[in-house]
Order: structure tokens, then C-alpha cells, then sequence
């Protein structure tokens, strides 16, 4: 009647077996802090710390996944920023002007010359030669405006166009701005994410708060000042028309120009327009590479609406300068040859292998759409992680033993099978936990603690179940058979409608919540395996080498 064939015992057992092999490389892993040099490491493409720490004591054909420690147990860094989303209205202004002249040329005739005029923080002035055209230009003006998409459909337009005299001012509504400011802390978001993601961090917290401010905490990196100087990197990368060459630092220039120096030659600077040909957000991929001369540069590739624009520019442009601005720097300043399709190009410049990495990461992230100034910074030490891993360690410890005590006491041999299986279930739990690269946090070992507690649960329900079979006059091998069978399905409700709560904890929660139910979740399934079938396995297999007349539970 107790049977199991051999098939199911060496699953069974093989599971045990990947579940344990998983989880022992914690057991040889010293922890060593990401300091600058680890960080560039990774930018470089290295192994990562975790890995190194193991090199000489694991070897390189086993699994060698770490679970990783948060904030709260590891150290780290936390910052706080506010976004300057207010930065962005003067740059959507600016990117609208060539439009509005292009869309006034036509009309020179009634609205006279068109220019460019200096203007105040958050608006756009544009003079005209014929102040008795300035109804037709306002006309022109605000027809190229665009309706505000918000959650109710279209709303006002973009902009607002007035006019006086001979000038026109030209703001952002009121809708635009709302609708800017969602877009620009979604997007300084999504960097923030994507440039830490970079650089191989892993479970970092970043969050908004507020209507302008971002939470960003990320374990292991040495201080907070690291992190600052991989967020502050704008690594805004522009392409722009060349109006002159100079030497001058102090030369003058004509509304919608700009001076910017050059990166590579010192006293010199460049007089380029405003408005850029293509930006770096029209950017989709950038890898550091070599020029044909054999030193460090960056490949780039163009998206389709990006390349476009290059091709038609460079077609249109031959023989004219154009120049590559990094940062409100001129990297280079190549005359265009020849029509340049497809959107692809390289960025030469004096560069060391360690930078043209560093910017091509920078450039894969995107720019930040705003400047974003740091309200709170901590650098979390990892003394404060040791401690809570230590007050983590003795609350296990001690539940773990109150446990086992408990089973052991309450139903003898079969409870050290429980104990045994318990053991398994919280290896496997560590296992997985490396495996998918979780964090751990406090909260996380609360849901251990928790797990260790539950785990038993099932033992309990089977060895309950088998003594009331034992008072009906059964046989050892039936009434084990049966204490199984009829206790499962309140084993499976029990840990389904729990497990349930784990995924909308996850789902719904973040940061410390969704640690909680990371470790919940996973003790859940693993103690089901282990209760249910590493115990009942190990109780057959007793069973068939004693087997014995009667038994005691």
C-alpha cells in the first residue's frame, strides 16, 4: 500500500538535491562592498563582486548565484531628488521654433522679416518686420498648436500664442505644462532605473514621490556620492549646425546660437544653433568600439525617425560643418562628405577605453529631461546591516529551535522527519532566493521567520490525521497512506489562499511589502513540497526497512 516508485524517489530527492547545490554557495561567499573600482568593473563588463568573492573557493562549473542583500542589511546609498521639471518648459519652447519659422516663410510678404528675439524664462518672443501682418501671424502661429491628451480625451492645445506690436510671445498652456511635468518624472524615472540597471545593480528602489520628487535607494554601491555622480551625468548628446569657428571665449551670438567649447581643443569654441538636428533620445543603441586608426570610440545607431532627419540633413548639408555636442561640449566638428542613410554614425574623439564604456552606458540610459537637484543623501554603512543580520540570525535561530523542540517532543520519530524536511525547506527557500536574484531584506527575513513557523502546519494536519486513523483499529502502512490522502486537500487550501495574499502583497506593495512577500510566497511552495512529499518519502522509506507492527505519532 505505501508505495512510491523509483522514478518519484529520485525526483523527489533530485529536487532536494538542486534545491541544496543552489543554495550552498552562500555558504562559501565572503561579502565584499562595490567600491569604485568594482563599479567600473562592471561597466566594463566584468564579473561582478559576488562572482569574485567566490573565485578559489567554488568551483567554476557549479551554480554560484547569491542572494542578495538589501539596503537595510547590505548598505547602500539613498538619495532624494526633486526634479527641476520646470527646466523643461524653456527646451519645449525652443525645439518648437524652427517650426514656427518654417510655417511663417511662407507669409514673409505680409508678416516682413522673422526673428528670434532674447526671451524671459518659460516663453518664446519672435519679432516680426510688419506689424500690420501680426493677425495673420498669430493665425499661422496657433494653428500649428496641438490638443493636450489626458486621461478625458483632448484637452486645450499645447500652446498660447499673443501678440503686441510687432512681437510675438508664444507660452506653454496651462494643460501642457501639467501634461510635461507627468511626462518629464516619468521619463527622469525610467533613466534613473535604466542607468543604475546599467551599471549591474540589482534591486534598487526607485520611486516617486510627491508631484516632483524621486526616491532612489540602491544596495551595495560604496556611498552616496558615487551614486550622485552616475545620476548627474546629463550625457546629453547633440547633433547641431556649425555657424562659425572661433577663439574668442567671449564672442557674441545672434538669438537661437549658442557658444560652446570644444572638448578636445583647448581656446577653442564653436558658435552652433539651438535647435538640434537630432537629439540623443532619438538614440537606440550605443557600444564602445574602435576607428579605424585603432583608438576608442562609440557606435551609435539612429531610430527611424532619427535617421531620417540625419539623412535628409546631411544630403542637404554637403560640404557644411556640423557638430557633435556631448554635454554642451563639441566633441568633434567633421564636415559633412557625403549623404550619410541608415542612422548610423561613431563618435572619435581623445577617449580612453574606460570612457567611451562609461558613455556608451550613459548614452543607452538617455538624458536626463531635467536637472535634478539631491534635497536628502545617506550613505548607509554596512555596520547597521551587520546588526540587523545578526537580530535576523538569532530570531530564526530561536524559532527554528522552538520548532523542531516542539515536533520532536510532540510526535517523536515522525517529527524529526518534519524537522529534517523543515531544514531542506528553508536551504530550497535560499536556493531560489539566489536563483532569481531576489532581495533580501528585513522584511524578508520576518517572512522566514514566518515560514519556519507555518511550515510544520502541514506535518501536523498528516500526523494528526494518521493517529485518528491509528484509533480506527487501521494497519501503519494504511493509516499513513490515508493520513496523507486526506489531509491534502486542506494542506492546498490552506497554503493556496496564503499564497494568494503573498502575489497581491507583491503585486500591489513595494519595497519592504514586497520583500515580506517574496520569502512568504517561496516558503509557501517549498513547504508544501517538503512537508507533503520529502516527509512522506522518508516515512516509506523507514517504513519498508523497519516495518513495523505498530507505530506511535
Amino acid at each position: 500500500m505505501l508505495q512510491l516508485g523509483f522514478w518519484k524517489r529520485l525526483f523527489i530527492w533530485g529536487l532536494v538535491a538542486l534545491g541544496l547545490l543552489l543554495a550552498l554557495p552562500n555558504a562559501f561567499y565572503t561579502r565584499v562592498e562595490q567600491s569604485n573600482d568594482a563599479v567600473a568593473a562592471i561597466e566594463a563588463g566584468a564579473d561582478t563582486p559576488e562572482n569574485q568573492a567566490l573565485a578559489g573557493q567554488w568551483p567554476e562549473w557549479l551554480p554560484s548565484n547569491l542572494v542578495n542583500l538589501g539596503l537595510d542589511l547590505r548598505g547602500g546609498a539613498h538619495l532624494l531628488a526633486e526634479v527641476q521639471v520646470a527646466d523643461v518648459y524653456d527646451a519645449r519652447l525652443q525645439a518648437s521654433w524652427p517650426e514656427i519659422r518654417d510655417a511663417l516663410r511662407p507669409e514673409r510678404s505680409t508678416v516682413g522679416t522673422i526673428r528670434l528675439q532674447d526671451s524671459p524664462a518659460g516663453t518664446l518672443r519672435i519679432r516680426i518686420g510688419e506689424a500690420s501682418g501680426m493677425q495673420t501671424a498669430l493665425g499661422i502661429v496657433r494653428g500649428l498648436a496641438r490638443p493636450v491628451q489626458t486621461l478625458t480625451g483632448a484637452g486645450s492645445t499645447d500652446i498660447v500664442a499673443s501678440g503686441q506690436g510687432d512681437l510675438i510671445t508664444v507660452t506653454l498652456s496651462d494643460a501642457e505644462k501639467q501634461a510635461t511635468d507627468e511626462r518629464t518624472m516619468q521619463q527622469s524615472l525610467e533613466i534613473v532605473r535604466r542607468r543604475i540597471d546599467e551599471v549591474g545593480t540589482r534591486e534598487p528602489t526607485i520611486q516617486r514621490q510627491g508631484s516632483d520628487r524621486i526616491l532612489i535607494q540602491v544596495p551595495g554601491i560604496g556611498s552616496a556620492a558615487e551614486l550622485k555622480a552616475l545620476l548627474g551625468t546629463t550625457a546629453q548628446l547633440t547633433f547641431n549646425p556649425v555657424v562659425t569657428r572661433t577663439t574668442d571665449e567671449n564672442a557674441s551670438v545672434a538669438p537661437g546660437e549658442k557658444l560652446v567649447p570644444s572638448l578636445d581643443e583647448k581656446g577653442v569654441y564653436y558658435v552652433i544653433q539651438t535647435a538640434p538636428v537630432v537629439s540623443g533620445e532619438d538614440l537606440v543603441d550605443a557600444q564602445p568600439a574602435f576607428d579605424q586608426n585603432g583608438g576608442p570610440a562609440v557606435n551609435f545607431r539612429f531610430d527611424s525617425s532619427g535617421a531620417r532627419r540625419f539623412g535628409d540633413y546631411t544630403a542637404e548639408n554637403i560640404g557644411s560643418p556640423f557638430a557633435i555636442v556631448l554635454d554642451n561640449e563639441v566633441v568633434s566638428a567633421p564636415v559633412i562628405q557625403s549623404h550619410i542613410p541608415g542612422g548610423s554614425g561613431i563618435i572619435t574623439g581623445r577617449f580612453t577605453v574606460e570612457q567611451t564604456t562609461k558613455l556608451a552606458v550613459l548614452l543607452r540610459a538617455g538624458a536626463l529631461p531635467a536637472k535634478m537637484n539631491f534635497l536628502e543623501e545617506r550613505t548607509i554603512g554596512p555596520e547597521l546591516g551587520q546588526d540587523s543580520i545578526e537580530a535576523g540570525k538569532l530570531a530564526t535561530g530561536v524559532a527554528f529551535a522552538g520548532v523542531l523542540i516542539f515536533m520532536v517532543l510532540s510526535y517523536g520519530l515522525f517529527g524529526m522527519f518534519a524537522n529534517i524536511a523543515l531544514i531542506i525547506n528553508i536551504a530550497m527557500i535560499f536556493g531560489l532566493l539566489s536563483t532569481i536574484g531576489a532581495t533580501l531584506t528585513l522584511p524578508g527575513i520576518a517572512g522566514i521567520v514566518l515560514t519556519v513557523g507555518m511550515a510544520v502546519d502541514a506535518n501536523v494536519l498528516v500526523f494528526e490525521r494518521i493517529r485518528e486513523e491509528l484509533k480506527s483499529a487501521r494497519g501503519p502502512a494504511r493509516a499513513i497512506e490515508l493520513g496523507y490522502e486526506k489531509a491534502l486537500s486542506a494542506i492546498l487550501d490552506a497554503n493556496i489562499t496564503t499564497f494568494i495574499t503573498a502575489v497581491i502583497l507583491f503585486v500591489m506593495g513595494s519595497g519592504p511589502v514586497r520583500g515580506f512577500a517574496i520569502t512568504l510566497g517561496l516558503g509557501i511552495v517549498t513547504s508544501v513540497f517538503t512537508a507533503v512529499y520529502v516527509t512522506r518519502l522518508m516515512v516509506v522509506m523507514w517504513y519498508d526497512r523497519r516495518r513495523p507492527k505498530q507505530i506511535e505519532v
